[in-house]
C-alpha cells in the first residue's frame, strides 16, 4: 500500500525535528498556517528566527530534494514568515532553510541548507 502524501511528509517533518533539537534548535511551530500557506516548521537558536520548508524523498533519483522547492514555495514562505514576525512582533533576525531529506531504505541523509534563500526586495 502506498503511504499517503501527508503521512510522508509528517515522517519528513518527524526527522527534521529530530535532527534540529540535535543540532541545539529549538522548535517554535510545526505546520504553522497562514491562510492557505503552511510554514513546515519554525525554530529558534539564540538570536535567529527560521522558517523551514522539508523536501522528502525517498531517493534522489530525479535530484536532490531541495531543488523542488519552487519560486512560489519560497514566495509563500516569505509571506507567511512576515505575517507571524509582524503577529508576534519579533525583532530576530530571519532566515530561509531548507531541509532536504533523503531514505534510500533504512539509510537517511539530512542536508539542513541553512539560509537557503533571501526574500526579495521588491516582491509584492
Amino acid at each position: 500500500m502506498m503511504e499517503s502524501t501527508k503521512t510522508k511528509g509528517d515522517e519528513g517533518e518527524d526527522y527534521a525535528c529530530e535532527f534540529l533539537i540535535k543540532a541545539g534548535y529549538k522548535i517554535i511551530e510545526r505546520n504553522w498556517h497562514f491562510g492557505k500557506y503552511e510554514v513546515d516548521i519554525i525554530i529558534e537558536k539564540e538570536d535567529l528566527i527560521s522558517f523551514v520548508e522539508v523536501k522528502f524523498r525517498t531517493g534522489n533519483y530525479f535530484g536532490e530534494p531541495e531543488i523542488f522547492v519552487s519560486q512560489k514555495q519560497k514566495l509563500n514562505l516569505i509571506r507567511s514568515a512576515n505575517h507571524y514576525i509582524d503577529k508576534r512582533n519579533i525583532s530576530k533576525e530571519a532566515s530561509f532553510d531548507i531541509i532536504a531529506i533523503v531514505k534510500n531504505n533504512d539509510q537517511i541523509t539530512i542536508n539542513h541548507i541553512e539560509d537557503a534563500f533571501k526574500p526579495e526586495v521588491n516582491q509584492d
